[in-house]
């Protein structure tokens, strides 16, 4: 679940045979459980909790957990009160990290990450060390194959899409966060598919990092996306797309 393009593109290329299904699972029921316990359980009234439902769906969580998850959190069934925190620090080659917590115990959270940090080369930071580094938007990836640029810029600028723009194979899309939702919609009112659909942290600047060191951060981000406690993990590195990923 780590938010931007370039991470996004190599998580793709390394396919869904590394991701543990029951982890992603565990950290979008969090995410359902939160938005539910703070914006109410109707999914229409809801946008969080519309997009983590969302989410669940394109994961194909069975619908039973999700509805089990939103009665969590609006107290309907017994459940755990999550905070949200986030860390920040740098990574190998002064990349920066910015991470996305829910815990229920922020002392095993930031051990955690601290251990991470420190056996993979990075190091945490004050807060607000890296944050300002980062714009809060929506963000779409179609691959190239699957739409004509032309039809995919007019689709997405018309529901109120900022930008689109090529990032190799791939053309993301950008918006606000609040147009995020229309713009999916039209996007797939168009049949258009999309590899990636989010609310993310996309970097301001890339930090360009190559060979063992672009190798460093890649386990630093997997140990880290790892942890029980944390749910995204945003980095400005830019790692080579011809990198070769064991």
């Amino acid at each position: 679940m780590a938010g931007h393009s370039k991470w996004a593109n190599i998580k793709h290329r390394k396919g869904a045979q590394d991701i543990r299904r029951g982890k992603i699972f565990t950290k979008l029921i969090k995410e359902i459980i939160t938005a539910a316990r703070i914006g109410g359980g109707d999914i229409d009234s809801n946008p969080r909790l519309r997009s983590a439902v969302m989410a669940a769906k394109n994961e194909n969580m069975p619908k039973d957990n999700w509805e089990r998850a939103i009665k969590k959190g609006t107290g309907d069934l017994e459940g755990i009160n999550y905070e949200e925190s986030t860390y920040e620090g740098y990574g190998p080659g002064g990349a920066a990290i910015f991470v996305d917590v829910l815990t229920d115990n922020k002392n095993r959270a930031v051990s955690e990450i601290r251990h991470a940090m420190t056996k993979h080369g990075g190091n945490m930071g004050e807060n607000g060390c890296v944050a300002y580094m980062f714009d809060k938007k929506g963000y779409l990836v179609v691959e190239k194959s699957a739409a004509e640029e032309d039809a995919l810029m007019e689709v997405a600028l018309e529901a109120g899409a900022e930008d689109v723009r090529e990032d190799g194979s791939n053309f993301e899309v950008i918006s606000a966060p609040e147009d995020f939702e229309a713009v999916k919609e039209a996007i797939d009112a168009a049949s258009i598919p999309t590899i990636a659909a989010e609310v993310t942290m996309l970097p301001q600047t890339m930090a360009t990092l190559d060979g063992d060191t672009a190798l460093k951060m890649i386990k630093l981000i997997d140990a880290l996306e790892d942890c029980d406690d944390v749910q995204k993990v945003y980095t400005n590195a830019d790692i080579p797309d011809d990198l070769e990923i064991d």
